[in-house]
């Protein structure tokens, strides 16, 4: 019998329990020390967390369908839209911006597959990233088609 919080993995029969907040937690900052330093020694005034699922608000703002899913979310003002910038790149009396990964999205695509999970995470962080430096989702693509090794 598979536990209700599992997933059977279809290519090695492996099971992949949901991840604890703990170790979700642990997976991104593995991400985030992963990802090329030229992208993440220039973020400032950032905020990345997590959630087990988007909320309705935020799927509704998106305009989402309930058959959509969303992965990460970042959700400030991105770097090149900036004045009035302080030293160091950090708005003054501005919240942080935040990226918000969402695990429980990112776990059932990857369908219990540990490493697709890992690297989706990786992938979507980098993504939302993007997102801060302004970069939109055609340029995303772009750069993702251009370069495979995008991340590395």
């Amino acid at each position: 019998m598979v536990p209700a919080n599992s997933v059977l993995s279809r290519c090695c029969d492996k099971i992949m329990n949901i991840p604890t907040d703990e170790e979700f937690s642990q997976l991104i900052g593995q991400a985030v020390d992963e990802l090329p330093e030229k992208y993440t020694s220039k973020l400032s005034n950032v905020l990345i967390t997590y959630e087990d699922e988007p909320t309705p608000d935020q799927r509704k703002k998106l305009g989402l369908g309930c058959n959509q899913s969303l992965f990460g979310l970042y959700e400030g003002i991105p770097l090149p839209a900036r004045v009035g910038r302080g030293s160091g790149g950090v708005v003054h009396l501005q919240l942080p911006d935040k990226i918000t990964l969402f695990k429980l999205p990112l776990f059932h695509y990857a369908n219990g597959n540990e490493e697709k999970f890992k690297a989706q995470i990786k992938h979507t962080l980098w993504h939302e990233i993007a997102h801060y430096f302004g970069l939109d989702h055609d340029r995303i693509h772009q750069l993702e088609q251009l370069n495979t090794n995008a991340l590395q």
